[in-house]
């Protein structure tokens, strides 16, 4: 599955950024690909003083390895590792009468010592804040 999520993450995050300078007509997305030492990382990509967007970023990551002490007691685990990925996009628009966009979208695995998942759910969501409400 975590292989499947992440394809089509990679896959949307094209057809986001695509799709977003098409309609800005004058910006175009800036890509950073950056690691994590303890295992994965990811690709950022931000456009800003477009035509129609001021600022946004559409980022992607993928992070392995040891759960972390506070989420092993969060979660009730001893010694246990982790696959994360997700998208997450922040679009602001120039004007002030279309809303931002907000959106988080992940996929999370958990594994005993023998490597078998014990755990993996989907999270996230979106939303859209409005700076002028209208009735």
């Amino acid at each position: 599955m975590k292989d499947k999520f992440y394809a089509y993450i990679q896959k949307l995050q094209d057809t986001i950024t695509s799709k977003l300078e098409e309609v800005d007509g004058k910006a175009k997305f800036q890509q950073d690909f950056w690691e994590r030492p303890e295992g994965g990382g990811g690709r950022t990509r931000v456009i800003e003083n477009g035509a129609v967007f001021e600022k946004g970023g559409v980022n992607i990551s993928k992070v392995f390895g040891t759960l972390p002490k506070s989420m092993q007691t969060y979660f009730g685990v001893e010694e246990a590792d982790f696959f994360a990925c997700g998208l997450s996009l922040v679009i602001h628009p120039k004007s002030p009468m279309v809303p931002t966009v907000h959106a988080n979208w992940r996929y999370f695995e958990m594994y005993d010592k023998q490597g078998n998942i014990v755990d993996q759910w989907f999270g996230g969501g979106q939303d859209l804040t409005p700076y002028y409400i209208f009735e």
